[in-house]
């Protein structure tokens, strides 16, 4: 994966207005929150210094380390989505009417914003900091909580006015729009459009929901589609526990690649986590790219097979779109460490990379094509400024956040999918 690196100072609107003071350290933050979203927390000191414009020791007058730079630029981070979250409550405690999905997109707009003006920070917060450093394990363990709760009382005045539907769980349906809104911060999911526009979309699908006519439960669960998924989702067997060196080596590496993410764990990391030198690492697994695309193949093959049954099955576009996020659910319950290492890739708009999992470009021309399908047949209604920004909402909304899966169980993770993919959080016919 290139780099790409600033020449001289700084230009990146990756630090939000307050924080650009003109002052030097502001200048390296800058410049290290670009380096850091475009080429991953391996970015070094070095190459900080160099694309800054300054000697390494000059550096070190500011930084006295790379993990004192992460520090503050997660803090600075979390001081703004603090900032957003309060400043939202209060415009919610002020006198005056607003309609409820204004308030709700305006601030799913200001947290997409934020999100991609903090991407490097946004990008540590995908994994367990690869760090000793106290303070920086213990700000990424701890995130701000204050624009949940924002959202939260945003989709309470919603239902109290009668536009949130009230038979859904507000608190998780808040954490479920707020993590959608940073994910408009990867590259992937956002591509060239703007932060608020995307949120617009984002929102738009999850309150008003993409099914014409939203079907039940039983509809759902009685679809060809949601059949063909379960039939799916029943091949996958746990990889059998070979009592070989090998086998060994690509279950610790797994393990070690989604808890600190592919760019920052070493072969050394993976020798050491499996009681191994790293001489016999590399010759009974090859080079660390090697080990990934063997580690992904069999996580490819598996989910890549369930979306092939479903798209295959005979049902309605909605059916299938629901059957998917099934078919997702399920493998980020099976394999939650692939899920991570594909995570990751997410960072990055392809082709910049090779996609380690399921092929991007495939599922979304797959997608493209079942959503004009829908659209044209009728069952599919929901504004948006075109299919592709359509088809890359859809894509990010497929995917239910593991901590709701963990927390609630696959069968509730699939209801809410259900309630913010396919049905809408919003009562029908409510403005």
């Amino acid at each position: 994966m290139g780099r790409q690196k600033p020449a001289g100072t700084a230009t990146s609107a990756n630090l939000t207005d307050s924080y650009e003071d003109g002052t030097r350290r502001t200048e390296i933050l800058q410049t290290a929150a670009d380096l850091i979203a475009s080429s991953g927390l391996r970015t070094s000191l070095q190459e900080i210094a160099d694309a800054a414009g300054i000697l390494p020791g000059s550096l070190y007058h500011h930084f006295d380390s790379k993990e004192a730079i992460l520090v503050e630029l997660v803090r600075r981070y979390h001081a703004d989505l603090e900032r957003i979250g309060q400043t939202a409550s209060e415009r919610l405690d002020a006198p005056g009417h607003q309609p409820a999905a204004e308030v709700i997109v305006e601030l799913g707009s200001e947290i997409a914003r934020c999100a991609v003006a903090h991407r490097a920070a946004l990008q540590m917060s995908f994994y367990e900091a690869p760090s000793a450093n106290p303070e920086l394990v213990q700000l990424l363990r701890e995130p701000p909580t204050s624009v949940q709760r924002a959202m939260l009382q945003a989709l309470r005045a919603g239902r109290w006015s009668g536009y949130i539907r009230g038979d859904l769980d507000l608190a998780t349906l808040a954490d479920r729009m707020c993590q959608s809104m940073m994910h408009v911060g990867l590259d992937v999911i956002r591509n060239k459009a703007a932060a608020d526009r995307t949120a617009s979309v984002l929102c738009r699908i999850m309150l008003q929901g993409l099914a014409s006519r939203p079907p039940s439960e039983k509809q759902l669960d009685r679809s060809p589609a949601f059949a063909a998924a379960q039939a799916a989702i029943g091949t996958w067997a746990e990889e059998d526990a070979h009592d070989d060196k090998a086998a060994h080596i690509r279950a610790v590496a797994r393990t070690e690649f989604g808890r600190k993410g592919y760019e920052v764990t070493t072969v050394r990391d993976i020798a050491s986590a499996a009681g191994m030198g790293t001489g016999t690492v590399y010759r009974l697994i090859g080079s660390k790219d090697e080990l990934l695309a063997s580690i992904m193949a069999s996580f490819g093959a598996k989910a890549g097979g369930g979306f092939a049954a479903v798209l295959r099955a005979e049902a309605t576009p909605t059916e299938k779109l629901d059957a998917l996020s099934w078919i997702n659910i399920n493998a980020l319950e099976q394999f939650p460490d692939e899920w991570k290492i594909q995570l990751a890739w997410m960072r990055h708009s392809p082709p910049d990379t090779p996609n380690p999992g399921l092929a991007f470009t495939m599922r979304m021309r797959q997608l493209k094509s079942l959503l004009s399908e829908g659209t044209r047949s009728g069952d599919v209604h929901i504004e948006a400024p075109s299919m592709e920004m359509l088809s890359r909402c859809v894509m990010d909304l497929l995917w239910m956040p593991e901590n709701i899966v963990r927390s609630q169980g696959t069968r509730a993770a699939l209801t809410l999918a259900r309630d913010t993919l396919i049905r809408g959080a919003a009562e029908r016919g409510s403005g």
